[in-house]
């Protein structure tokens, strides 16, 4: 019987031996019961035929406008499911992961590109740095297309796989755009969600290996019956079993193993879910509460919406004032390997992350954007008004300074270090030699 649920039947006794000053094992033993600690479940995936549709429209360029840019060209295995860079770039762009530049004209994507791990266990209800896509299948989803929403998407991560396409930055491009193919595209002159599914889902059914692939991987659906919620759902499936990594010291733990973490990542993980306050947003299994928290974020990249090039965030979505600078928690799966951070890739450090949200304050007034790129940290909004505006409206669990050691730091840090699943290091081999559009692959 592993931690995550032993030890919700005998916290209390666990918590006792923790006050009376037990090992350092039963220390975080009791801090796991009080908190309902887990490991990450397993992702039942499913079926092959579905997994291997999903597959190839992830890295399929046929899913842009200017058949450009994939699914995974933002979200891609040599990049830790993301892209290495601060904010995106999309459609035009050229190059690979940290080494992508935007294409002449063409802006950049406004925000970092969240990484996949997990993102297929249960228990996911937001999805986007604003959450503006949530919900479950039993309670309905809320996004962005509100009644143009497909029926019959299984997941709010199949939700989400269908908007990057509809972002013209991203990858729906600009009307009059031309492709490297000479193909003129044909989906940008829409601004309808539904108009461009419409017009994607029939660029797509065009190829004969893609109607051969839905009819195998759905078979029960009749060929004119074939939508969007059938490609979002195999995106979907694809993104949970390739990117499922339950194997971290950290779950090694959970599951009983005392000796996966080294003492100081035990230490860290006690400062982590106590003193240091990080486990009031980074809860549960996935370490996300999957709500949207201002934390005085600095403001690189070119921002999003009329307040570019500041981000709103959250508020952009709700219209709420309250929620201005509020984004959405991150999980912390790996999260050594899927830097920069923050919803706009701010710090390149996962130790300046910590500090911080050890004392937002002093962190927004001595933020240094340097060890960005030139790209992003010419849009760094240094505004005092921002500034007040931003640590008014902060978080109440982040306005009293939290003061640790440099070693405690580095005791924190050691544990998100044992977070990573050592099978997460390298995902080359995810990539796939070819897709059914005959377009290239990026990474191949």
């Amino acid at each position: 019987m592993g931690r995550g649920s032993a030890y919700l039947v005998i916290g209390l006794v666990l918590a006792t031996a923790a006050c009376s000053g037990g090992s350092l094992d039963a220390d975080l033993d009791a801090v796991i019961a009080e908190q309902r600690l887990a490991a990450v479940a397993p992702v039942d995936p499913a079926s092959p035929e579905v997994v291997e549709l999903g597959e190839a429209l992830f890295f399929d360029k046929i899913l842009s406008g200017n058949r450009d840019t994939a699914c995974a060209t933002c979200h891609h295995p040599v990049a830790a499911s993301g892209d290495g860079l601060s904010v995106s770039v999309g459609t035009k762009g050229t190059g690979l992961a940290a080494d992508r530049v935007a294409g002449v004209n063409r802006e950049l994507v406004p925000r970092n590109a969240p990484d996949l791990f997990n993102r297929g266990a249960d228990g996911w209800f937001t999805m986007f740095w604003d959450s503006r896509v949530a919900g479950t299948v039993q309670h309905g989803f809320s996004s962005p297309a509100g009644d143009d929403l497909p029926d019959g998407l299984d997941s709010v991560l199949a939700v989400q796989a269908l908007f990057p396409p509809t972002s013209p930055v991203e990858m729906l491009g600009l009307p009059g755009d031309v492709a490297a193919t000479g193909q003129l595209n044909e989906i940008a002159v829409e601004t309808a969600f539904e108009a461009i599914w419409d017009l994607l889902l029939n660029r797509i059914l065009e190829v004969d290996d893609y109607r051969m692939m839905f009819a195998a991987a759905f078979p029960h659906v009749s060929p004119d019956e074939i939508g969007l919620e059938h490609i979002g759902n195999a995106i979907a499936a694809y993104e949970a079993a390739a990117f499922s990594f339950p194997g971290s010291p950290w779950d090694q733990y959970l599951a009983g193993d005392d000796k996966a973490l080294s003492n100081d990542a035990k230490r860290g993980a006690i400062l982590f879910f106590g003193e240091a306050g990080c486990g009031g947003c980074h809860t549960g299994a996935l370490l996300t509460d999957q709500l949207t928290h201002n934390v005085a974020p600095p403001q690189v990249g070119p921002g999003k919406g009329d307040a570019a090039p500041d981000d709103f965030g959250r508020e952009d979505v709700s219209g709420n004032y309250v929620d201005r600078y509020g984004f959405r928690t991150p999980p912390l799966r790996n999260v050594e390997l899927t830097g920069p951070w923050l919803h706009n890739g701010a710090y390149v450090d996962l130790q300046a992350v910590i500090r911080h949200f050890l004392d937002p304050a002093a962190a927004l007034a001595g933020y240094d954007p340097s060890p960005l790129r030139s790209d992003v940290t010419e849009f760094y909004l240094v505004d005092e008004a921002r500034s007040d505006q931003a640590l008014a409206l902060l978080d109440p669990r982040l306005r009293s300074p939290v003061h640790l050691t440099d070693e405690e730091i580095d005791q924190v840090e050691s544990f998100l270090l044992s977070l990573t699943d050592p099978a997460a290091r390298d995902l080359d081999h995810l990539v796939p030699d070819s897709v059914p559009s005959g377009l290239p692959v990026d990474g191949r």
